[in-house]
């Protein structure tokens, strides 16, 4: 087996909930169908979805979104290292039982 490593990021809590509900109907959870899209993209060498622009858009649309997202992301609350290691624990228990 492979080396093991944990990849941690913020996202909305709701988005969260809402994803982890529709991976679990399909009978997988998260954490699954995080390496299955890494493992797609490794597949196809890019995403594994299609992320067009349309044929007028100059690309401000993206550099408007991705603006809006970093500004978003500068009011998220920095996590101190307890937090980490709460977070990790949670989500190896969450893997053993699953």
């Amino acid at each position: 087996m492979s080396e093991q490593v944990l990849i941690q990021f913020e996202t909305d809590k709701e988005l969260k909930q809402e994803v982890t509900d529709i991976y679990e109907q399909l009978g997988m959870d998260l954490a699954t169908a995080l390496r299955m899209f890494m493992n797609k993209s490794k597949q196809v060498r890019g995403l594994p979805f299609s992320a067009t622009l349309s044929e007028d858009s100059s690309g401000n649309d993206f550099r408007n979104a991705f603006y809006a997202l970093r500004e978003e992301a500068t009011d998220i609350e920095e996590m101190t290292l307890d937090e980490i290691n709460d977070e990790i624990s949670a989500a190896r228990r969450t893997r053993k039982r699953g």
